[in-house]
């Protein structure tokens, strides 16, 4: 296959694998096969932020990733931009739980210039819609938080996304909030990770949200998973900007459980001669674990491998007790063969005294003989 330069991230130009701008972005690798192309006429759109719709095209346009089309919505039209085609449209349909039993809606054309001056008109009054319809949902006392609006491509309808922690009666605030802005209103309940996956922002880790960046689907994130790493549990450091317990919690948490697999369990004492040891810590990666002499403070503290600790363990269930938790501090016990003194020789210590008795006397000799010889030749 003949790479074509300049064109996408890995040179296969828009239909396959061009740039991603946003986390919905899909790599449709078999944008090159006709086979694919053909097998189905639905095509997925995607909208602003997380919106993506799958509409059919019943007229055959040759549709390919990147274009802006204009599909068909109740009522009027909507503009958005084609992000798959071909055979892979009917697995993402699968995987989203698209109701096949509905009729599908239609494309109905390529953007137009008026279509998308009408879009771009429609997308500038999506900051200063939100924030009057804050107001007005506060005037009418609903508890409630808009966080985002979206227009519709042409301006005649417009989508409420907000959050409640508890039922609301919005069948008032509807009302105000047609005749205020003269468009259908839509109402969308989404959840506080939605949410901040909608607005973004920057993480505690300097980089920007996981939800807003590339996260599309959430999966619930349990204490357990801080437990399992060790982690502290401060609510404060434990959530993230929507109030709940942050994503990459659930990142390395297998890696832990795998981890302690391969360790004794915490609740075993360690006896040796001198003490008994409880779990203090365990370093799950270094495979090295801290022990106590006291059960509720840090006392004494000892950090042995876990290899050293199954040694430990299974001494203990034989009864036997270890001097130290360490190799190197443990004295091991050596047998020596009793001797009786009294079958030594008692007089060497004389032969030592004659010994020394008779060098002194030579010592002296000489120096006698020495003081002689001087006084011979004075004279």
């Amino acid at each position: 296959m003949k790479l074509i330069h300049g064109k996408g991230c890995c040179g296969l130009g828009v239909g396959g694998c061009s740039k991603a701008k946003n986390k919905l972005d899909n790599f449709d690798w078999l944008f090159d096969i006709e086979e694919a192309r053909k097998v189905t006429d639905f095509i997925e759109v995607q909208f602003k932020n997380t919106r993506k719709g799958y509409y059919v095209n019943k007229d055959r346009l040759p549709l390919k990733k990147g274009d802006v089309i204009a599909v068909e919505s109740s009522p009027g039209h909507d503009i958005g931009t084609v992000t798959l085609t071909g055979k892979l449209v009917l697995l993402q349909m699968k995987k989203n739980r698209y109701r096949f039993d509905e009729e599908p809606k239609k494309v109905y054309r390529y953007a137009k210039s008026t279509d998308l001056e009408k879009y771009e008109e429609a997308k500038k009054r999506e900051h200063e819609t939100m924030i009057r319809s804050r107001q007005i949902a506060a005037e009418l006392g609903l508890n409630m938080k808009i966080g985002d609006v979206e227009y519709q491509g042409d301006g005649n309808k417009a989508i409420f996304f907000y959050i409640a922690d508890e039922r609301v009666d919005f069948r008032q605030l509807i009302k105000v909030l047609a005749e205020t802005f003269h468009i259908r209103i839509e109402m969308k309940q989404i959840g506080a990770r939605q949410e901040a996956g909608r607005i973004g922002g920057i993480g505690p880790c300097g980089r920007a949200l996981c939800c807003s960046a590339w996260m599309s689907s959430f999966i619930s994130v349990a204490t357990d998973a801080a437990r399992f790493q060790d982690l502290s549990m401060n609510p404060q450091k434990l959530a993230g900007q929507c109030a709940k317990l942050k994503c990459c919690l659930n990142y390395e948490v297998d890696a832990y459980v795998e981890g302690r697999k391969q360790l004794p369990s915490r609740k075993i004492e360690l006896i040796t001669k001198d003490a008994t040891y409880f779990h203090f810590k365990t370093d799950i990666f270094k495979k090295e674990i801290t022990y106590s002499t006291d059960r509720n403070i840090p006392a004494n503290l000892v950090t042995i491998t876990s290899k050293r600790s199954f040694e430990i363990i299974g001494l203990n269930k034989n009864g036997e007790k270890p001097f130290s938790l360490h190799y190197d501090t443990e004295v091991k016990e050596e047998k020596r063969d009793s001797k009786d003194i009294l079958e030594d020789n008692i007089s060497r210590f004389d032969m030592q005294k004659k010994k020394k008795k008779k060098r002194n006397n030579d010592n002296n000799f000489r120096n006698n003989s020495g003081n002689n010889n001087v006084a011979e030749n004075r004279t």
